[in-house]
Formats: structure tokens, C-alpha cells, sequence
């Protein structure tokens, strides 16, 4: 068996049929063939090169190694190259053309993996509205606002900046934080009890580190956020979740020794947690030396009123408040902040681990300044009005074409819920993959140790689409809900005969 990694050079030598340049090549990729098997060496090479294409190894127009480099490198004539390339190109498996080399041909498709085991299988649909509750309009990041932030960043910023950090994050994004936070969401706290995170899952993980025992969470909730925790060593405790948020008042009975919440809009049912619950779980973290912590994903975007603030205002000793740029800006730039209570800050930061792991300096810095100029207020402004509009352009379309399905947590955040009839939700969620969308059912947020029953309804996010698709992604989602329920007091319609 002859093997060769071979150099692929951006300029080819010319020879005859494979359309190549005089120039030997100065450098470009590697490629790894191997000539087994029997018959001649030139059969063996085509082979090899055959196989590489059907399998998607070699895609579409990548440039193949001068056939004078390729000899060299197997140890064989390179008429034997030059003939197996001159052969392939007749078989349609490469293209040539004078200056431009030798190249997998544009037709030459590789061979699916289930082609080449047996019968086609069926393939999903491909999707093309993505409504999941995931993610803002990507299209919408304020990439000028953006980049001129993080040039005054850089001009300003000290030479320690670049060298080894402080597991804190930087000194400018926390102290920027702790005045963004109060005027806006009314968090209190000072600069040395922020620590900065690479999200809310990672900020979730190390808490779950440094936290003892179980911990309460709301019912309908992610179950990622619920196997963090439980990969960290804590056991999760539903809590009842209704109109007026989590039931706080079952913590008791749970033995649970911290709460997770969602308390200015619950994920995924909507809905802030009623003043009286909010107080009622300080109180029973200051009773029991509890810890709340503050999941505050899309605080931002409230459309019929001023935001809810966040219940970490009430007792910065006992709440820990995490927030994050994933739903404001972007989940690409891995930016969030813990709030910690002093007594917690050294455990945390003992468990963040290799600076390695940390946010970025360079995004922190841009972060820092983009707040401190006004932009990030602008384009959460800009925003709001954006979000809005698809929510109450969702509330429109549905009251017309669909006004049997009811809507609710649209006062704020980036999605909606649609509830279904009893037992609709796996058919319309068919259907919607039929229409070609994506989006996620309800009852898969449910804890399995609830003891609610699982509501029927499709949690819809409305912040992916870019505008000038959100109209269709609408009419896909109406042909998609299940027809409203026959009322058994009215007689069908008669049929006429004729």
C-alpha cells in the first residue's frame, strides 16, 4: 500500500492533458490518498481518488495537487498520474482548464451514507421558518454601532488588558454593569460582587458547584438548565407553576436549600411572578439562609408597561441575578454576569477554573463601551418596537384565522404560547414540520417529577424570523393549528342535492 500527504499548491505545472501551469507549487493543503488493493499503480490512483470524491472527502471544485508534486510524493512516473487524471476528466469525475489546475468536477455529488447501505430513507423537510424560542433576529446585531465600539475600546483601553486577567472579568464591563443594572433593572450592587460568565448556563453550572443541596425549580422550565444542575450534584424540586408564577409557597415542603427562577417573564408559559410571591420568597430565603436565583433571560422587552424589576433589588444578600446578551444582542458572543451575595463570590470564583474559559477581553471591553455610549439602550429601543410589532402582528393573525387557539405571556420576551386542545399538540406539531417550520411543543418543558398536568400548546418564538419573513412564517403556522373543536350544540350544516 503506497500512501502520500500531498502538498496542493495554489499555482500548477502545465503539462497536457490537465490544463496546469509551468509554475511549481509554493504551498497550499494537504491531501491523503492511499493506492490499495490490486491492478496497476494508475487503476490504484483512480481508485483512491474515486472513492475520495463518493464519499464527500474531496467536495465539489477543491483544487487536486499538481500531478508532478503527486508523483514525487507516491514515488511513480507522473505520466501514471497524468494519464488517471486525464481518465477521470474524460469520466466526468474531475474538471481542467489551462491556469485554472486540476479540479473535482461541480457535477461529481458524493454518495449519502444511506445510499451507500441500501435503500433511500425518507428525509426530514427542511425548515424554512425557524419559530423556536431560542434566539433574537440574528440579521437585526448592530454590526456598525458594534464595530465602532469596539474601536474606541481598544484605543483606550491599558496594556493590562492583554496580559493575564482577573477571574472576575474586566474592572470597566463590571463597573459599567453595576450602573446599567440599577438604572435598569434595579439590581443593587457594587463592581466586586460581579463576576463575569460566558452565559447563563455557565454562570448556572458554577453555582451548582458551589451551592448545597437540592434545589427548587418552576415546573415548566428547560431541562437543559434542570441537567446542569443535576450534572453539577444538585437534585431538582418542581414547583406548581400557575397564572401568577411559581407556587413560592410550596419551598417548605421541598427541602430544597435554593430556588431558581424565572421572575419577570416564566419560561415558557409567560406571565411575571405576582408581587406577593415575590416577597414571599425573599422572606423564606431570609428565614431558611436560602439562596433565589434569578434567571433574568429577556428583562429588557416589555411591551405593555415598564419592565418588571428584577426581585434581586429586594435582598442582594440572599438573590444571585444572572443576565446575559443572548437575547439583547447576540448568543454568538458568549457575554452574562453573575450578582452574586458576598458570602458567595470566593466559591464561585475558586470553581470558574482556567482563564482559558472566560469571556473574551476584547468582546467585554466593546461591551462595556457600547453601554457606557448609549448603544446598547438605542438598539434595545430599536428593538423593542421590532419585537413588538411581530407580537402583535402574531395576536392579529391568529384572532382572525385561528381564534379558537389562545395566546398568552405575550406582555414581554421574544415568545408566545399557543394553547392547543387536549391531545392536538403531537399532530400539530406534524403538520408544522410539513409547513417546513420549526418550533417546540409545550410539554416537553414540563419536570418529569411534576405533579401538573401536561398542558397541549406549541411555544412559538416570534425574535428569529427577519422581517420580510414573518408574514409567511404567520400563514405556515395558521395552516398548521389544529381545526377549533365542533360544538355539540350546534347541527352540522345541511347539504344541498342537485
Amino acid at each position: 500500500m503506497q500512501r502520500s500527504w500531498v502538498n496542493s499548491g495554489s499555482e500548477e505545472p502545465c503539462e497536457e492533458p490537465c490544463g496546469e501551469t509551468s509554475e511549481e507549487p509554493s504551498g497550499g493543503s494537504d491531501l491523503h490518498l492511499e493506492l490499495t488493493g490490486e491492478g496497476s499503480l494508475r487503476n490504484r490512483l483512480m481508485r483512491a481518488l474515486r472513492e475520495a470524491i463518493e464519499s464527500g472527502r474531496l467536495a465539489p471544485g477543491t483544487r487536486l495537487p499538481p500531478y508532478r508534486t503527486l508523483a514525487v510524493d507516491l514515488g511513480i512516473a507522473r505520466n501514471t498520474v497524468a494519464g488517471a487524471y486525464a481518465e477521470l476528466v474524460e469520466e466526468g469525475w474531475l474538471s481542467a482548464r489551462q491556469g485554472s489546475g486540476t479540479r473535482v468536477a461541480r457535477r461529481a455529488t458524493p454518495l449519502r451514507g444511506d445510499m451507500a447501505r441500501g435503500p433511500a430513507r425518507p428525509t426530514p423537510r427542511r425548515t424554512v421558518h425557524d419559530l423556536m424560542p431560542s434566539s433574537p433576529d440574528a440579521s437585526a446585531f448592530p454590526r456598525t454601532a458594534w464595530i465602532a465600539s469596539a474601536r474606541r475600546a481598544l484605543a483606550a483601553a491599558p496594556h493590562d488588558a492583554f496580559g493575564v486577567g482577573d477571574p472576575r472579568g474586566r474592572i470597566e464591563l463590571r463597573r459599567t454593569l453595576t450602573e446599567y443594572l440599577a438604572r435598569v433593572r434595579g439590581v443593587r450592587t457594587s463592581a466586586d460582587r460581579i463576576v463575569l460568565c460566558s452565559g447563563f448556563a455557565h454562570g448556572l453550572g458554577l453555582l451548582g458547584r458551589v451551592l448545597t443541596g437540592s434545589i427548587a425549580v418552576e415546573s415548566y422550565g428547560l431541562s437543559f438548565h434542570r441537567d446542569v444542575l443535576e450534572g453539577a450534584g444538585r437534585t431538582t424540586v418542581p414547583l406548581t407553576v400557575d397564572d401568577r408564577g411559581a407556587c413560592v409557597e410550596e419551598l417548605p415542603g421541598t427541602g430544597a436549600r435554593a430556588v431558581l427562577l424565572t421572575p419577570a417573564h416564566q419560561f415558557p408559559t409567560g406571565g411575571p411572578l405576582h408581587p406577593e410571591r415575590r416577597a414571599a420568597v425573599v422572606d423564606w430565603a431570609r428565614a431558611t439562609g436560602g439562596v433565589v436565583v434569578e434567571d433574568d433571560y429577556d428583562g429588557e422587552f416589555r411591551y405593555d408597561r415598564q419592565p418588571v424589576g428584577a426581585v434581586q433589588g429586594l435582598d442582594p444578600d440572599q438573590i444571585v441575578y444572572i443576565g446575559s446578551v443572548s437575547k439583547s444582542l447576540s448568543p454568538a458572543l458568549r457575554l452574562g454576569w453573575m450578582v452574586l451575595p458576598g458570602r458567595l463570590v470566593d466559591g464561585v470564583l475558586a470553581l470558574k477554573g482556567q482563564r482559558e474559559l472566560w469571556s473574551g477581553v476584547t468582546d467585554q471591553l466593546t461591551l462595556a463601551e457600547f453601554i457606557a455610549s448609549g448603544g446598547y439602550d438605542r438598539h434595545l429601543r430599536r428593538m423593542r418596537g421590532i419585537y413588538r410589532r411581530r407580537r402583535d402582528l402574531l395576536a392579529a393573525r391568529l384572532a382572525a384565522q385561528a381564534p379558537h387557539v389562545r395566546v398568552s405571556g405575550v406582555a414581554a420576551g421574544l415568545h408566545a404560547v399557543l394553547e392547543l386542545p387536549p391531545d392536538t399538540e403531537e399532530a400539530a406539531l406534524r403538520a408544522a414540520r410539513r409547513q417546513g417550520l420549526s418550533l417546540d411543543g409545550l410539554r416537553p418543558y414540563l419536570h418529569p417529577d411534576s405533579p401538573m398536568t401536561a398542558r397541549d400548546g406549541l411555544v412559538i418564538g416570534y425574535g428569529t424570523p427577519p422581517d420580510h419573513a414573518f408574514a409567511a412564517a404567520l400563514d405556515a403556522l395558521c395552516l398548521a393549528l389544529p381545526d377549533p373543536p365542533e360544538d355539540p350544540a350546534e347541527p352540522p350544516p345541511s347539504r344541498r342535492r342537485g
